[in-house]
């Protein structure tokens, strides 16, 4: 079993690791692989890089496409060549997935057409651009499609993958391994709970990091051939 995960400039690491690190606890013939263009290292937001495992050239299938997010989905949306990749190899795979905006990138690749998924809560809506029914579940299964929302939730993604995969046992055993026990010290994982100041504090702080995002990718839905939204 091929699980392969897209890297790319300024990804978020969580949104790749996390799932990553429970995935790697699939068992069996389960092997994973960090994709990109070149084999040299890939900066995240947070500072480091990931080194690849593999490059495009070099996986032609998979059975697990994970597509993670970050600020730097809209360059991906409008890099031909790594959305060619994405779309010729999420055409063929067993299971398509993304955590956070990586649910953008399928979108725009004409993966997720008719499907719910969800993605990180400021951008989830965006996902009707691309002929997707958002939904507001942390996690998200439509047939072979696997979607999980903002950042942490790739966590809960990859748990739910597991027992789809392995069974619930298997991955019940898995979160045990990693003693994933959430108990947060604030109760500010969500918009609703967060409060308006803190949700207005983010959009602005999202504004200076990635102006004019929102207004570019309904651009970059155009030049992807789906209707203004």
């Amino acid at each position: 079993m091929r699980v392969v995960f897209l890297l790319f400039p300024s990804l978020t690491q969580l949104d790749l690791t996390g799932p990553a690190q429970v995935l790697a606890r699939l068992g069996g013939d389960a092997r994973q692989d960090l994709v990109w263009r070149s084999r040299d290292p890939v900066m995240t937001d947070a500072g480091f890089a990931i080194v690849p495992t593999a490059t495009f050239d070099e996986v032609a299938s998979v059975d697990i496409l994970c597509i993670p997010g970050g600020v730097g989905v809209n360059a991906v949306i409008a890099d031909d060549e790594v959305m060619g990749w994405v779309q010729e190899v999420g055409a063929k795979a067993t299971w398509v997935t993304s955590v956070c905006t990586g649910s953008l990138i399928l979108g725009a690749a004409g993966l997720l057409r008719g499907y719910r998924a969800t993605s990180h809560w400021a951008w989830r809506d965006m996902l009707s651009l691309f002929g997707a029914t958002p939904t507001t579940e942390r996690v998200v299964i439509d047939r072979n499609r696997v979607t999980g929302g903002g950042v942490t939730a790739g966590i809960d993604f990859a748990l739910s993958l597991t027992a789809l995969l392995r069974g619930e046992a298997h991955a019940r055993a898995v979160q045990l391994s990693m003693e994933y026990d959430p108990a947060p010290p604030f109760d500010a994982g969500s918009p609703d709970r967060a409060g308006e100041p803190l949700v207005s504090l983010f959009q602005e702080r999202m504004e200076r990091l990635a102006p004019g995002r929102e207004k570019e990718l309904r651009a970059l839905a155009i030049k992807r051939g789906f209707a203004a939204g």
